[in-house]
């Protein structure tokens, strides 16, 4: 029997085409305008462009500013696995991070692209997610309220947790297991570049009362700043560390000498019903302080449920630091807040218009949230400064609730040497 002819029209055969190759100083300066996301992307696309990407970071070039992303875990991600949720795509991209697992870690500040992290043992590691390094800081028995508990084998077992500052012991000494130190001792750090001497500095907030302690990455132990305490937040500028407390002052620390000094530049506010502040460096050369509060303040939990309140507004002021006054601001105009246990940002939605102008993008950072809590809904969203109608972020939740979400300004380039002293 013959075969019957297909009616099907002959596809005549594909041929690939090899497309011309654009000249390497073309491609790296296109490379340098990507987000990090697409730069990632376009870096795996043949061999030659893999090599733009390298010789792009390696020599510097590459210093785009990113807009943010919300770095977070997931339990169908992985133990090992963070998410990042692009603001400017609306996507999630999942990265993986060395031991010990992220999912356990407690996550206490982002700055400079870096996460500073607290494993169960309580000690610290700063990470940057995009190239999977991993900095060790000091080791939390130097710090002053924390002393080591070794057995009769000279193994550290435990810690000596003593809740003093410098004007008070509050209580008496506890023994903690390794673990649980982080739950009481930890709460905030960021890691600041010092450009007169190339080092790296990292501030940490811990209790009794949140104090202040830091080192210089490559120091061996943590330096106390007392006797002030209750600090919220900060900023390093030009040798000068400024921390607001929870009263509104302002202190400047010099760090750039061999003895710290300390000044009061911005007395309290006699405001009494806010809940947390924040230092901003704008980009137009002033420093902001941003005063959050709370709504729902008074409501009552269903029986056996953890419910606390929401971020319900912020109020801005530009500081003059010379006057040591505050004044009031009205409108960001054309710039977005960033608020929570990152380094606190404003940034142009005109350059990145993906941001809601006069908007504060901000997520929990509450001792209640930061610490974990399974049956409350985390405080993430996004709020209009005009009227302070809020939106959520992304719906639905995408985060688990331990460790606890965070902004975080991306950065593909390798971690400074200073930085592995």
């Amino acid at each position: 029997m013959e075969k019957e002819e297909s009616n099907k029209p002959i596809m005549p055969p594909i041929e690939t085409v090899e497309l011309p190759e654009l000249p390497r100083d073309i491609l790296m300066n296109i490379f340098a305008r990507l987000e990090i996301p697409d730069l990632v992307r376009a870096s795996s696309v043949r061999p030659s462009w893999r090599s733009v990407y390298t010789s792009l970071l390696n020599l510097g070039k590459y210093k785009r500013s990113q807009t943010p992303c919300l770095l977070y875990t997931s339990e169908s991600a992985g133990e090992n696995v963070a998410c990042l949720y692009s603001i400017a795509e609306k996507r999630v991209y999942k990265v993986s991070l060395p031991e010990p697992p992220i999912c356990s870690r407690l996550l206490i500040g982002s700055s400079q692209g870096l996460l500073v992290t607290v494993d169960e043992r309580s000690e610290m590691h700063i990470v940057n997610p995009i190239t999977s390094e991993q900095v060790d800081l000091p080791s939390v028995i130097t710090i002053e309220q924390v002393k080591p508990v070794y057995d009769d084998s000279g193994a550290l077992r435990k810690y000596r947790y003593s809740r003093h500052t410098a004007k008070e012991v509050y209580s008496p000494p506890m023994i903690v297991e390794l673990d649980e130190l982080r739950e009481m001792l930890h709460y905030k750090a960021f890691v600041f570049p010092n450009t007169t001497t190339g080092q790296y500095i990292v501030v940490l907030f811990h209790n009794p009362h949140r104090q202040l302690s830091f080192t210089r990455v490559g120091d061996d132990s943590w330096t106390w700043l007392p006797p002030r305490l209750h600090y919220e937040d900060c900023l390093y500028k030009d040798g000068l560390l400024y921390a607001v407390n929870y009263d509104g002052e302002i202190d400047v620390y010099d760090l750039s000498g061999p003895t710290v000094t300390m000044q009061i530049v911005l007395g309290m506010t006699d405001a009494i019903t806010y809940s947390c502040m924040y230092i901003v460096q704008a980009p137009w050369g002033d420093l902001l302080q941003v005063w959050k509060s709370y709504k729902d303040y008074e409501l009552h939990p269903e029986p056996g449920a953890f419910v606390f309140w929401n971020t319900g507004k912020f109020e801005i002021y530009e500081i003059d630091i010379e006057r040591g006054e505050r004044k009031k601001v009205k409108c960001l105009h054309d710039h977005a807040l960033f608020l929570g246990h990152n380094q606190s940002l404003c940034i142009s939605s005109v350059e990145y218009p993906a941001l809601k102008r006069n908007h504060a993008y901000f997520t929990d950072d509450s001792y209640f949230w930061t610490r974990g809590f399974e049956n409350n809904s985390r405080d993430i969203a996004i709020l209009n400064l005009d009227n302070n109608i809020r939106e959520e972020l992304v719906s639905p939740q995408l985060w688990s609730d331990f460790p606890a979400p965070m902004w975080i300004t991306l950065d593909v380039r390798a971690m400074d040497s200073a930085l592995k002293k």
